[in-house]
């Protein structure tokens, strides 16, 4: 029998520890922070693509109701929210939320946080334009139960994107060994390479859960320029895109 929830409390509990730091460019969430940019235009792309919007129009996405889950404090809830999105940021940490809902205010942005889960929103009968699952999926205790009761969520016409990190050799030579015990980029424990999720496997779960596969993106660092580009090679982290018909 699957879990009834799809949260695992350690995993809560340790990002649950760092709700002060999400906003610190320079703390433990600083590799979010340097991303942020290549995954917020990736979504916004492919958002204008799927809804016929123009993405250089600000605001871009005006009218659509986007569920960011897993939002930690809110740090892709903001620019959606500032390129028109009507945001509504559900995380099962409270101080997370309350980290959100503090910078939020500090910002003067009006965002629907929550504390909640996937499978609380979905039992209530909430739909979106737009469900994201960002650097969430490696997290939770049940990827294929989590990617369907998000998909769920997803209105006739609407659209869901996701994030995480493949289950490689390389993987786990850079985003284990490299990020969390060489450069420290993050607290060791941060991540479980034998909970990272391959390309196919996400595929696979996104389509069970009535949904199409419509784009799959790597992210991939350059350390020469101290940044992070989209491309082809999805060995480590990567993002795809998904429809309801």
């Amino acid at each position: 029998m699957p879990p009834a929830t799809t949260v695992d409390t350690d995993e809560v509990e340790k990002f649950s520890a760092l709700a002060e730091e999400w906003w610190d460019p320079r703390g433990k969430m600083a590799p979010l922070h340097k991303f942020n940019p290549v995954r917020l235009a990736y979504i916004r792309d492919e958002i204008c693509g799927h809804f016929g919007r123009n993405p250089k129009q600000v605001p871009s996405l005006s009218g659509l109701r986007v569920l960011d889950i897993g939002c930690g404090a809110g740090l892709l809830c903001e620019p959606l929210t500032r390129l028109g999105a009507q945001l509504v940021g559900v995380d099962p940490s409270a101080k997370n939320i309350a980290a959100a809902r503090l910078h939020a205010q500090q910002s003067g942005l009006a965002i629907d946080y929550r504390v909640g889960t996937a499978e609380a929103l979905a039992d209530a009968g909430e739909r979106f334009d737009v469900v994201l699952a960002m650097e969430v999926v490696e997290h939770v205790a049940d990827v294929n139960l989590f990617v369907r009761r998000c998909a769920e969520m997803v209105r006739p016409g609407g659209m869901m994107v996701l994030a995480t990190l493949n289950r490689t050799l390389k993987s786990f030579a850079l985003a284990i060994v490299g990020a969390e015990y060489i450069l420290r980029w993050l607290p060791r424990g941060t991540h479980q390479w034998d909970r990272f999720v391959t390309p196919n496997e996400l595929e696979i779960a996104v389509e069970l859960g009535g949904l199409r596969v419509t784009d799959t993106k790597g992210m991939i660092y350059n350390p020469l320029t101290d940044s992070w580009q989209l491309g082809r090679d999805t060995d480590v982290n990567y993002m795809m895109a998904a429809e309801r018909p």
